[in-house]
């Protein structure tokens, strides 16, 4: 079948059990954030700027729990902010899975290897030296790391980690192919680390998932050139939803940015366009969603927003009225259902736009619950045939298909190569009273494909040539992207 029963039947059961209760409005995912600091600064991310004065509070591991546990939702998608900087992630997924959830946790991909070298390390056995030597020759794991995981000690022995579990998936974010990504997330070398962690992840039997954003410059072969080095890659499943101009995510892009939301952003009609070949590639590869919410996206029909049912809690409360537009924060869950007027946001069933802020929005959190909840014969059919239907193959790994992803800054045209040369030649035998020995100004050149941990930090280096090397890349970040001819 397409998805694993186990989950499946566990959502089926929560749909039914709250219809014959009468329960008109009930969680069916929720959006939990115990934080929103991240270690990147992704174009379109409005939590940059929304939750800019609490970007280092904390939700308690207790009162997270306690969020799950009151709006009873079968899924949770551990977001944020970037949830593997959280301290408390391993407890917070153990303690979500005794409450029997099944457990997202979407990830920029950066810390995942840690994570799981972590898991290694706590659960080291013989039996488990095939898949290490297996990583160490694919050089996901060297072999300093397969030491000190093949002669952990008794502190790492002890230590709550996150396993892999038919409960459990791996959400990387996934932007577009090389080029693309990192442009988005503003920074080299993420894409690179992404796969990598992806690769890791599926030797040691881990879900994995991915979830993209689409934008006016996405171009759409691209996503399904995505889709076909992803599947080749083995990954699980995919969810795809488009990038619209809701306010927190405007005010970053001109504020942070100095860029017109217009020229991002796509509206109804390009959401259409972009997606009109969305049931093919539901055919093609394992996307998570429904057949009516990829009508929807494709134009064919029209859903009416069900964001009560994705609801977001965060270091402030339950967000209301959805996930990306902010009217208040509530203390409970039935709270913000109760007093939240429902029938101002979002969309009719006719795709009028209740508010002016929904009406360019069609994005997976508020629509897809509204397909999976209908109680249409015709759509209840559809979606148990495609639930329970086979899952498609993965895609033919190629040398061809390998090339087409990595067209960025592992064939050296990464959106800041221009930046890069440009420095060089303006500081080119300039010395830094910062630099070990007095060398050359640090990263002006060389270290073009930083490691998992450069890639980690934000960096706080202050200097003439970061100051040029900031200038020259808001500039050619800004600027249309080229064709890059891979080698």
């Amino acid at each position: 079948m397409r998805f694993p029963l186990a989950p499946t039947a566990k959502i089926v059961r929560h749909i039914v059990t709250n219809k014959l209760k009468g329960n008109r409005k009930f969680a069916m995912v929720l959006q939990l954030e115990p934080l929103h600091t991240c270690n990147l600064t992704c174009t379109g991310c409005g939590r940059i700027r929304e939750y800019s004065t609490s970007m280092k509070d904390m939700v308690p591991l207790e009162q997270c729990l306690a969020a799950a546990d009151e709006c009873d939702a079968p899924m949770i998608s551990v977001c944020g902010g970037e949830p593997l900087i959280y301290p408390k992630i391993e407890e917070l997924v153990a303690g979500l899975h005794e409450q029997g959830r099944m457990v997202y946790i979407c990830t920029n991909g950066v810390f995942m290897r840690r994570k799981m070298r972590e898991y290694m390390a706590a659960c080291y056995t013989p039996a488990m030296e095939e898949a290490l030597r297996q990583l160490v020759s694919e050089e996901l794991v060297n072999e300093k790391e397969a030491t000190t995981i093949r002669l952990s000690d008794a502190i790492a022995r002890q230590k709550i980690v996150i396993k892999p579990s038919k409960w459990h998936y791996w959400n990387v974010h996934v932007d577009g192919l090389e080029f693309t990504h990192d442009l988005i997330v503003e920074r080299e070398g993420v894409f690179k680390e992404c796969i990598l962690a992806i690769k890791m992840a599926k030797i040691l039997g881990y879900q994995v998932a991915t979830n993209t954003t689409v934008y006016r410059e996405t171009d759409v072969q691209e996503l399904e050139d995505m889709f076909k080095f992803l599947s080749s890659l083995g990954v699980d499943g995919h969810t795809i939803s488009p990038g619209y101009d809701y306010d927190a995510a405007k005010k970053d892009m001109v504020k942070r940015l100095g860029k017109d939301p217009a020229d991002f952003f796509i509206t109804r009609d390009m959401t259409r366009a972009k997606f009109k070949d969305i049931q093919r590639w539901g055919d093609m590869f394992t996307i998570f969603g429904t057949p009516g919410y990829l009508e929807f996206l494709a134009g064919k029909r029209e859903l009416a927003c069900s964001a009560w049912a994705v609801p977001t809690y965060n270091v402030r409360g339950w967000k209301a009225p959805c996930y990306v537009m902010t009217e208040a924060h509530h203390p409970t869950y039935q709270d913000m259902l109760s007093k939240v007027n429902w029938d101002k946001f979002g969309v009719d069933a006719k795709g009028c736009g209740r508010d002016s802020r929904c009406e360019n929005c069609m994005m997976h959190s508020g629509f897809e619950p509204s397909a999976a909840l209908s109680n249409s014969p015709r759509d209840s059919w559809v979606n148990f045939k495609y639930n329970f239907g086979s899952r498609p193959p993965p895609y033919p790994a190629s040398a061809e298909l390998t090339r087409t992803a990595y067209n960025g800054d592992t064939i050296g045209k990464g959106h800041l190569a221009e930046a890069k040369a440009a420095v060089s030649r303006e500081f080119s035998g300039s010395k830094s009273a910062f630099a070990r020995n007095g060398n050359a100004i640090p990263h002006a050149t060389g270290h073009d494909h930083p490691s998992e941990t450069e890639t980690s930090g934000g960096g706080c280096s202050t200097g003439p040539a970061n100051d040029q090397l900031a200038d020259l890349k808001a500039k050619i970040a800004a600027a249309k992207m080229t064709e890059i001819q891979p080698k």
